[in-house]
């Protein structure tokens, strides 16, 4: 890293590891701890509910037993239902008036009427609850009666023979209970000035079927909100007192456990990276930490340390392997120029003849080829043509090739024919071709003075012609074994006549199999129509017309193969010599 990214990245770093851990492990609990509270909630909240219907039923229970210790509540209760049945309902519906209340005056001169009252209101005072009260349920007018109800609340004040509609589920609650099931009477509603309300009674009642009187307690959310907020109260400050504390904990163990570690892998990744740079080849950065922290961590380090080790062996190696490619590819380069240098590349070639012109290339597909061409006079009125290609590429192609160009050399400039040039050639060949390697040659001894052309083919290219008065063509000569393959093996010779103007090309295989991008070959329709681009023009001009054609052709594709190609351009024999 350099100290340009490395203040960068200093500068954009806004949090540390640990820093978020601590802060998504804080997170993490207090959305725990809001669910937790939640549930706790709605859980204590539903145990102190119950806790309150059963403190309510005991005191309606405790009111029962001394209602009717010191009065006898079923006949102050047969009085008001009395009363009230006995209205009309027109009469009914002035409930809380005065002159409703006319017609239970004389209830509440009742001594029964005074001791329940206050008895009922002593247990309220004692027990710190709003209002004990005795009431009748009547199912057929589905309405409460109040028989005793020391309630003072403003808006809440109800005299004997005051009563208020009911739901049936109510009635059903409490007129059904038989004092034996599991559950307690109470019912649950809004309304009034209360938000919420709970009813819990204990029945007075005539087992003979009679009105049938309850003792009854209210209690509002109000009572319980108290409870509520003191649980929740202690809930927060346990919850923020846990999780700052996991907060410390953890971001304490993640410095230790992980931030510090994983700083120092960092540092110690920086120091190999300068190291490197300055050429220190120390292998020390990693495994000198002594990380063990028992997880990734430590494994993460043993990778590093065994990384670090492996680079260097790596670096090692691929340093010889750096020199030695520089070594070979030297080499080669040295190679390539010698080979080039082995190639007659000096044109025009011969000027001060004017019989004929020639012009030859080889563009080798890697950096030495196995291709090549060679031209030169046997004497004054003999030009010997030579093209060939040598089997495989690189640097055993390229021996193979100067062996075989010094040998066909050596035997032409002994004026042989071009059947004993390549006869006696192959047998040189054969005698020491441990590898099995070969060669195809073409090989054309062109007797400057007439024109005649002698020449033989081992294995070659067909040749293309082109006589004065048309364009180029292929030449189906006849083709022989190549060379190398086996000793002893006989020639045919041909002989072609050129006429002023004529013009011959020859090639490897490398120009017409030369391929696109998609695998499609040159062949030698395109090579001849390049060649016959513009006929007449100069050897040197017709190579490059067909070069140009085979690039258009393959684009970017790869050489697949050496590219040779030769000209040759007969102009007739010099006036000057006849």
């Amino acid at each position: 890293m350099s100290d340009k990214t490395r203040r960068k990245w200093k500068s954009e770093k806004k949090q540390s590891l640990a820093e978020k851990v601590t802060i998504m492990s804080v997170a993490g609990a207090l959305t725990i701890g809001f669910v937790g509270l939640i549930v706790g909630l709605y859980i204590y909240a539903g145990n102190l509910f119950d806790k309150f219907v059963n403190d309510t039923f005991e005191l309606t229970g405790t009111a029962r037993l001394m209602s009717r210790n010191f009065a006898e509540p079923e006949i102050l209760a047969d009085e008001v239902v009395s009363i009230y049945r006995g209205l009309s309902e027109e009469e009914r519906g002035g409930t809380g008036s005065d002159a409703y209340h006319e017609y239970f005056g004389k209830v509440t001169e009742l001594g029964d009427y005074q001791t329940l009252y206050k008895v009922l209101n002593d247990l309220a005072v004692l027990n710190n609850v709003d209002d004990v009260y005795y009431a009748v349920y009547d199912r057929d007018t589905a309405s409460l009666i109040y028989i005793v109800d020391p309630d003072t609340r403003d808006g809440y004040i109800k005299e004997p023979g005051d009563w208020e509609s009911v739901d049936e589920k109510e009635l059903n609650i409490f007129l059904s209970w038989d004092g034996l099931g599991m559950g307690i009477p109470h019912y649950s509603f809004i309304g009034g000035q209360d938000p919420w309300v709970c009813t819990v009674g204990t029945p007075i009642g005539d087992e003979s079927g009679g009105a049938r009187g309850y003792i009854l307690a209210d209690f509002t959310l109000d009572e319980m909100t108290h409870d509520m907020l003191a649980f929740l109260i202690r809930y927060i400050i346990a919850t923020i007192a846990v999780t700052a504390f996991m907060g410390f904990i953890i971001a304490r163990l993640m410095e230790r456990t992980t931030v510090k570690p994983i700083n120092a892998i960092a540092t110690a990744a920086q120091n190999y990276v300068e190291d490197r740079k300055s050429g220190n080849t120390r292998m020390e950065h990693f495994s000198s930490l002594h990380i063990r922290t028992g997880d990734e961590v430590e494994h993460l380090n043993l990778v590093m340390a065994q990384m670090e080790k492996d680079l260097s062996v790596y670096m090692e190696d691929l340093t010889r392997a750096t020199k030695e490619e520089v070594r070979v590819r030297t080499e080669l380069d040295m190679a390539s120029q010698i080979q080039k240098g082995a190639l007659p590349d000096s044109f025009p070639a011969f000027p001060d003849r004017q019989e004929f012109e020639l012009y030859a290339s080889m563009e080798p597909a890697k950096e030495i080829g196995g291709d090549f061409y060679d031209f030169f006079l046997i004497d004054d009125d003999h030009l010997c043509l030579v093209i060939a290609d040598v089997s495989g590429k690189g640097v055993p192609a390229a021996l193979f090739m100067m062996a075989s160009k010094i040998i066909l050399a050596d035997n032409a400039v002994m004026g042989k024919s071009p059947s004993d040039i390549l006869h006696d050639s192959n047998n040189a060949i054969c005698a020491n071709n441990k590898l099995e390697m070969f060669v195809t040659v073409w090989v054309g001894i062109l007797e400057i003075s007439t024109g005649k052309l002698s020449a033989a083919n081992a294995g070659h290219e067909y040749p293309a012609l082109k006589k004065a008065d048309s364009g180029f063509a292929i030449f189906k000569d006849k083709h022989s074994f190549v060379l190398g393959g086996q000793e002893g093996m006989k020639y045919k010779e041909y002989e072609i006549r050129l006429s002023p103007g004529d013009k011959l090309f020859v090639y490897t295989d490398g120009v017409p199999e030369a391929q696109d991008p998609d695998g499609n070959m040159f062949q030698m329709e395109r090579m001849i129509n390049a060649l016959n681009e513009d006929p007449d023009a100069s050897p040197e001009q017709i190579l490059g017309n067909v070069r140009g054609s085979i690039g258009r052709f393959v684009r970017e594709a790869e050489q697949f193969d050496d590219l040779t190609m030769l000209c040759l351009e007969y102009k007739g024999p010099q006036k000057d010599n006849k």
